[in-house]
């Protein structure tokens, strides 16, 4: 069933909500939306309970509970769109939220701008480390919220240092530095510079790993042929020029298809 387009409009005022493929709780968590996440309602079905949805800063579709959905004006959500908000660093940060604590995680998005404190509809303080998010940052940055998500477990659809799958832990640090990358690595494989080879790379490009015809796994350069990614947990492991290997076994575990860069400084 559609939606009336004066109610289509939603943001994530939960720590985390799953999304997932179908309307059912029984469904595989495709991805998550975080606190600030931002969101277009498509369509409800089962009597109303579950609704689709398309998440603005990637375009993922998924269905999210009713329970967990809270409904803004398209005035705010415009105001989403437009204003560079801050964006949490710390692994978990505490937000009074319309005078209610809640727990928030790294990635989520607080409605506050370096020039205000937006509160058109809510009530809002936050007690944590953030920048702005639509700051640009350098490898420096971006390597240390990298590694606040080391040893977080791998978790299909996760997105957060308590569960993570290894396209999401890409897209959220980079996002947390101030770029767009797609929720999947086959679409951001498409982005940036392509580089030829390792010897070319520089700490912060994109190693991307599967077959010639399909791309199934990123990682993160650190430099001295060194690389982070999500496998089994966020771990940091060797890579030469034929894919990631471990020495334990001397065995190549996933296969080096393509090297990209992103970060612009």
């Amino acid at each position: 069933m559609k939606v009336e387009e004066k109610d289509n409009k939603g943001v994530c005022r939960l720590a985390i909500v799953p999304v997932r493929s179908y309307p059912s709780e029984e469904s595989e968590m495709v991805t998550q939306l975080l606190f600030g996440d931002h969101y277009t309602v498509l369509e409800s079905m089962n009597a109303g309970r579950w609704l689709k949805i398309e998440i603005h800063f990637d375009e993922y579709l998924g269905w999210i509970d009713i329970k967990q959905h809270y409904s803004i004006s398209d005035a705010y959500f415009n105001h989403l769109n437009n204003v560079n908000f801050k964006i949490c660093t710390d692994v978990s940060g505490s937000l009074l939220f319309n005078k209610s604590p809640i727990q928030i995680l790294i990635g989520s998005i607080l409605p506050i701008s370096s020039m205000e404190l937006f509160d058109m509809e809510e009530q809002l303080a936050f007690n944590g480390e953030s920048h702005n998010m639509g700051d640009s940052m350098g490898f420096d940055f971006v390597k240390q919220i990298a590694l606040k998500y080391l040893n977080a477990p791998y978790l299909w659809g996760g997105k957060t240092p308590f569960g993570v799958d290894c396209s999401a832990f890409v897209q959220m640090v980079f996002k947390i530095g101030g770029y767009k990358l797609p929720r999947d690595a086959s679409e951001q494989a498409l982005l940036g510079i392509k580089i030829e080879t390792l010897e070319e790379s520089i700490p912060g490009d994109l190693c991307f790993f599967g077959t010639k015809t399909k791309i199934i796994h990123v990682g993160m350069l650190l430099g001295d042929y060194k690389i982070i990614h999500a496998s089994g947990h966020v771990r940091i492991d060797n890579i030469t020029n034929q894919g990631i290997h471990l020495p334990a076994n001397n065995s190549i575990t996933h296969k080096l298809q393509l090297i990209k860069r992103i970060l612009r400084k």
